[in-house]
């Protein structure tokens, strides 16, 4: 780490982040717990943006090229060059599978977990026939699910991105997660759908922070941040997506929440177009994976032949 000669300017921790208006207010939220934590200064700690590959090709689905590796590649080879000290993810555009050298060390408290649908207030409210931009196979296949009539159509980009191109006509609807909109400060933007018929993205609402294991200055500064519960609900929500074996390709939805000292998590899975839909439920302890490996052993067991090969096959 930089040391100068000042102790109150002496930077402690440098925050990695992609530079995009909500991935900066993610880190400004991450040096503003830290520094209230540690009572420190904010010039103590230094925000290191870098532009990730998933932002620089807008044209075509992240899953054709390359998936949610293009959001932390560029992250991890900073991590782990020593450029930054930490790395703060949207926790659901971070890949199951991460390098052994890597740790999650904090999860900041969860915000809204939900989908925002921009465009109309409900499901049910969306015209017959519309066009609805998204690029993720989550919300392609469970739009599709509850409204065949509709037209899907690839929608990418930062908020402000989609929302020119809903402006524009592109689409008549599309989706953004009502965390990012929170915490941009655009709640009014969209309408919140119950979770009840319309499940979010595993750890969706959660900023991640993850350095290396070995940084055992990093570790002990991130752990006066972490919320228990909101890690406890990170775990058990990659465990599964670990479990199923899935791609970006792979249309999977989770909601997982703190329920009387245990964990309720509500599963689906979708074929592509939407027109299978299988789900389980699962109650278990923080920390039982067991249980949330079960879940998943028994979606697979289930899966139709349209949605099996986008997971791995069941034993």
């Amino acid at each position: 780490m930089t040391m100068n000669t000042s102790p109150n300017s002496r930077i402690e921790l440098r925050l990695g982040t992609r530079n995009s208006p909500l991935a900066m207010a993610q880190a400004h939220e991450t040096r503003a717990r830290l520094c209230a934590a540690h009572g420190w200064n904010g010039n103590r700690i230094e925000l290191v943006p870098v532009l990730a590959s998933g932002d620089k090709v807008l044209d075509r689905p992240l899953a054709e090229i390359g998936g949610k590796a293009l959001w932390t590649k560029e992250l991890d080879l900073w991590l782990r060059g020593g450029r930054i000290d930490v790395a703060v993810h949207s926790a659901k555009d971070v890949e199951t599978e991460r390098p052994d050298d890597f740790a999650f060390a904090a999860a900041l408290p969860r915000a809204d977990r939900r989908d925002s649908l921009v465009g109309a207030d409900s499901i049910a409210a969306i015209a017959d026939g519309a066009t609805v931009g998204t690029s993720a196979p989550r919300r392609a296949a469970q739009l599709l699910n509850l409204r065949p009539d509709c037209k899907v159509v690839t929608f990418r980009g930062n908020v402000a991105t989609r929302l020119g191109k809903l402006e524009a006509g592109e689409a008549d609807v599309t989706f953004l997660a009502a965390a990012g909109l929170e915490r941009l400060g655009q709640e009014s933007v969209g309408s919140p759908l119950d979770s009840a018929e319309w499940l979010p993205a595993a750890a969706q609402g959660i900023i991640a922070l993850e350095t290396l294991a070995a940084n055992e200055v990093a570790m002990s500064a991130l752990s006066a941040i972490d919320d228990a519960q909101t890690h406890a609900e990170l775990a058990a929500e990659r465990a599964l997506l670990a479990r199923l074996g899935g791609t970006c390709h792979s249309p999977v939805a989770v909601l997982c929440e703190h329920d009387g000292g245990q964990l309720s998590m509500r599963a689906a899975l979708f074929s592509p177009d939407g027109r299978d839909r299988i789900e389980g439920t699962a109650r278990f302890a923080p920390g039982d994976h067991d249980s949330v490996w079960a879940l998943a052993d028994d979606l697979l067991s289930r899966a139709t032949p349209q949605i099996a090969p986008h997971f791995r096959t069941s034993e």
